[in-house]
């Protein structure tokens, strides 16, 4: 059975920004906002290669993202998972759909050279709403 509720299934659904947090090698916390999707039971976010948020995955995959309605922002999702994949394949599509989803453009607009995109596909384990 998914941890993914029917809230969190509408929320990602809207031009919403998460906030991921990992682990920094020092147990440290790190934040940063991102655009999110699903697919299946998994949320999925894009990154780029030799960002602090992709090292920290790779040495511990724990991670909590939060989610504000836009729509309320008094109501929100709180949500403790697992990174279960980091993988190159299709990122560089899946930036362009998140580049419609949320800029209302066909190409991601600040795609780098010789940048690598990654897609991180995170395992819900834990969910909250916020109140």
């Amino acid at each position: 059975m998914s941890a993914l509720t029917d809230e969190v299934r509408e929320l990602v659904g809207k031009k919403i920004f998460a906030h991921v947090a990992t682990l920094m090698p020092d147990g440290s916390p790190q934040s940063s906002p991102v655009w999110v999707d699903l697919q299946g039971d998994e949320i999925r976010f894009n990154t780029a290669e030799g960002r602090t948020k992709t090292r920290n995955v790779r040495n511990d995959p724990r991670v909590a993202l939060s989610f504000t309605d836009p729509d309320n922002p008094y109501a929100g999702v709180s949500v403790r998972g697992t990174v279960t994949e980091i993988t190159p394949a299709e990122a560089d599509a899946h930036i362009d759909d998140l580049a419609k989803k949320y800029l209302g453009q066909d190409t991601y607009p600040y795609r780098q050279p010789d940048e690598e995109r990654l897609i991180v596909h995170v395992r819900p384990e834990s969910v909250s709403s916020i109140p």
